[in-house]
């Protein structure tokens, strides 16, 4: 177990922004501690909401594993890679780590 301070940065994007954003974190950061999963939700501000009930939507969920001190850089970095900055463009938050394990992947041929 890793007892270096890590932060959890957790960002809710629309369908198909999350995976180019992870693959731009691997390019570019060098960071591999990172998943993205989806999930469904009832949103409030749609047209629906005036009916009493929301739309159903699927978002994907961006999680990145960073230490503590390049926390900062890759939140911006994804808030701004995935147009988070533009309207409806999704949320993201920084959450503190008691521990992470480390971990590492194989070199494996890229896929063409």
């Amino acid at each position: 177990m890793n007892t270096e301070p890590h932060k959890l940065i957790t960002a809710v994007v629309p369908t198909g922004k999350a995976m180019p954003v992870l693959k731009r974190l691997k390019e570019e950061k060098g960071i591999i501690t990172a998943n993205v999963h989806r999930a469904r939700g009832v949103g409030k501000l749609t047209l629906g909401a005036r009916r009493g009930f929301g739309e159903e939507l699927e978002k994907s969920v961006l999680t990145v594993v960073v230490p503590a001190n390049i926390a900062e850089e890759i939140f911006e970095f994804i808030f701004f890679e995935a147009d988070i900055n533009q309207p409806h463009g999704g949320i993201v938050f920084l959450s503190r780590l008691h521990a992470a394990t480390a971990f590492s992947l194989p070199d494996v041929p890229e896929e063409s």
